[in-house]
């Protein structure tokens, strides 16, 4: 399983990409394998309003129906429309193309509480 580096994690298991006063959020190589074969991506609209971890969507599998916990708060400006004909990107791509939303961050401190690609492998492996 590979963790970009320069991603940060949160310990509900979504990645968070820094990129200019934004963030865009994804879920982790370990959380799509953790739910196997991924058939539908429901995700917010631009526009609403996420607060840190509350639930923002979620990700329905052949096994289980899992919630997105916002990693982070602020206010939706991009979502990935490509998700929702082809959610298998989820499984596929990860990390690249299956973003998920793009944030305009409303809090850069919170990301001070997420963790690094190093400590998020730790947990994992607990």
């Amino acid at each position: 399983m590979s963790l970009p580096k320069d991603y940060l994690y949160s310990k509900e298991h979504e990645w968070v990409k820094k990129e200019d006063g934004k963030v865009r959020i994804g879920i982790t190589d370990f959380a799509q394998d953790e739910l196997g074969d991924i058939v539908f991506v429901e995700l917010p609209e631009v526009g609403d309003s996420l607060e840190l971890e509350e639930p923002f969507g979620s990700v329905e599998s052949v096994k289980t129906v899992s919630e997105l916990y916002a990693p982070v708060s602020g206010k939706v400006v991009e979502v990935n429309e490509e998700l929702e004909d082809s959610p298998e990107l989820v499984n596929e791509s990860p990390h690249e193309k299956a973003w998920m939303v793009v944030v305009e961050l409303e809090n850069e401190d919170e990301l001070e509480d997420l963790l690094d690609a190093e400590a998020y492998q730790a947990f994992i492996e607990e």
